[in-house]
């Protein structure tokens, strides 16, 4: 994992739990469409849709991405520190029973804790997720992609339980992309040009549950795009077996299977480009 080097101010924070005065961040009343990453090790923690007006004076979220954030009883032993899971930074505190939202929850975090990223998200499984990613890693207007697990019933699965078959889990990229630079029915172009989307519960020599193919919609858009796809590879005789479901939980594999293939020099073996569109 790499950390950046922070200022003096944000180390105050980061470093050592300090608060910035209210209504002074850069992201108190800030509302655009993107990602909320952790300042010093850029992992993501938060989706724009989870932020709401609290008119506290700090950013106000009701809800992590699964397993970004961990809770810890404060120093003070009456509040709930939360921190960011990959890298231990402080990022502020959590509250309940305040009803802002039908959640119940306020995440209240210090802008410079925090850094803001304009992109849209996708979900793709297309059989193993290290070919998935490689190829999504190399598409124009990917800002950067994880590999994780979606779609079971257990909470922080490990690779071992998801190969296993018993938790309901595929292996998936989680991607972030500018919408400006690229689109997602680009992006679900590129899922069916480079796996087999006819071939049921694996791909390739891959075979097992956690390989199926799937596409996890994040809004009725995407899933009309990826729909009208599916529409045309089947009129054109194609017995398509990938499977369309509403976002579920993602849950970012262990860090030796994110970018896999950067570090063995090599190409995907399971993942054939076949033009399609």
């Amino acid at each position: 994992m790499k950390k950046r080097k922070l200022t003096e101010e944000e180390s105050n924070v980061i470093l050592e739990k300090g608060t910035e005065a209210p209504f002074t961040g850069e992201y108190w009343n800030h509302f655009e469409q993107g990602v909320y990453l952790c300042r010093q090790c850029d992992a993501p923690l938060y989706l724009s849709n989870s932020k709401f007006r609290a008119q506290c004076g700090w950013p106000s979220f009701d809800d992590e991405l699964p397993g970004a954030v961990e809770r810890r009883m404060d120093p003070d032993g009456k509040r709930t520190e939360i921190i960011c899971a990959s890298c231990e930074g402080h990022l502020g505190h959590v509250f309940k029973g305040e009803q802002y939202t039908e959640k119940d929850t306020r995440h209240c975090v210090n802008s410079l804790s925090i850094r803001f990223l304009g992109a849209e998200r996708a979900v793709f499984a297309s059989g193993c997720f290290w070919g998935t990613q490689y190829h999504l890693d190399r598409t124009e207007g990917v800002l950067f992609t994880r590999a994780g697990y979606i779609g079971g019933s257990v909470e922080h699965p490990t690779y071992e339980q998801v190969c296993a078959g018993d938790t309901g889990h595929v292996e998936a990229v989680e991607v972030f992309f500018d919408p400006k630079r690229t689109s997602y029915e680009r992006l679900a172009k590129l899922f069916f040009e480079t796996h087999d989307p006819t071939q049921i519960d694996g791909q390739g020599p891959d075979i097992g549950s956690q390989y199926r193919s799937k596409i996890f919609y994040d809004d009725e858009q995407q899933h009309s795009i990826a729909q009208r796809l599916i529409e045309e590879m089947e009129n054109r005789g194609l017995s398509v077996a990938t499977v369309l479901e509403p976002m579920q939980p993602f849950w970012p594999a262990e860090e030796l299977h994110q970018h896999y293939y950067d570090d063995k020099g090599s190409g995907p073996y399971c993942h054939v480009y076949t033009k399609r569109f």
